[in-house]
């Protein structure tokens, strides 16, 4: 996989070096590569922005300076991901999408966003435009949602994780619900203890209890999850009898 970032902060991605990502970084696994808008900009002063056409407070990133970047790192088949508090929210569901394709550029806007017309021109031109959310809420630019999104993408790339079945049981994974919680040793810490049952080693039972964690956290803290499951049929009698064990109503 290839990806690209253009930002007016290259150093904000420095963390892109660390961790998991930074190592399939290292190991050619995942191709990222970091530019610098401003290496497009004309005029002595590298200018980015200029006011909005109309009127209103704050500057807007220029169409013409994103034109000259896009045009030379976009390469056919391309994904041109926007991040953008207006756009459509991103999920694990895409996240596993665009995990798929090939190639993925980052264009992180700032101040009051990317001239409207650039999203609109690369679709018009039958590259893939995502304009995407990470949250109900505002950043001062899409460096942060980037990073974000770079890593819950990079992680389900095949051979990025050590054990690919921890992406099955993690939270908004392939089983749909939150995560059981997790404890290692010491097995007493501060007068509490681990699980009786975690020690059994009786497998069955460990993933039976395993599962009525998982389903009592998500209806407490997800009930939405919950229904979606009980819609697609992905509860048994068994999962339903643990719900209504835990108090919760029947969400059939």
């Amino acid at each position: 996989m290839r990806i690209d970032v253009v930002s007016i902060f290259p150093e904000y991605l420095a963390p892109l070096d660390l961790s998991l990502v930074g190592k399939a970084r290292q190991s050619g696994l995942v191709d990222i590569t970091v530019h610098d808008l401003r290496d497009w900009t004309s005029d002595r002063h590298r200018t980015v922005d200029d006011t909005p056409v109309g009127g209103g407070a704050g500057m807007v990133m220029r169409a013409d300076v994103w034109g000259r970047a896009l045009d030379e790192v976009l390469q056919p088949g391309a994904t041109l991901v926007i991040p953008t508090p207006s756009g459509r929210t991103f999920n694990q569901r895409e996240a596993e999408d665009l995990a798929r394709r090939e190639r993925i550029v980052f264009a992180c806007g700032r101040y009051e966003g990317i001239d409207g017309r650039v999203a609109r021109h690369y679709r018009g031109a039958d590259y893939h435009v995502e304009e995407l959310s990470i949250g109900d809420y505002v950043l001062n630019g899409g460096e942060v949602a980037t990073l974000a999104m770079i890593e819950a993408i990079a992680r389900l790339v095949p051979g990025m994780v050590g054990n690919p079945e921890s992406l099955v049981e993690e939270s908004h994974g392939a089983a749909g619900l939150l995560e059981y919680p997790v404890f290692t040793r010491p097995t007493t810490w501060r007068g509490l203890d681990v699980p009786e049952i975690l020690l059994s080693g009786h497998h069955a039972n460990i993933e039976r209890w395993r599962r009525d964690e998982a389903l009592e956290r998500t209806a407490q803290l997800r009930p939405d999850l919950i229904a979606a499951l009980a819609k697609s049929q992905g509860l048994s009698a068994r999962d339903l009898r643990a719900l209504s064990d835990a108090g919760f109503e029947n969400p059939s």
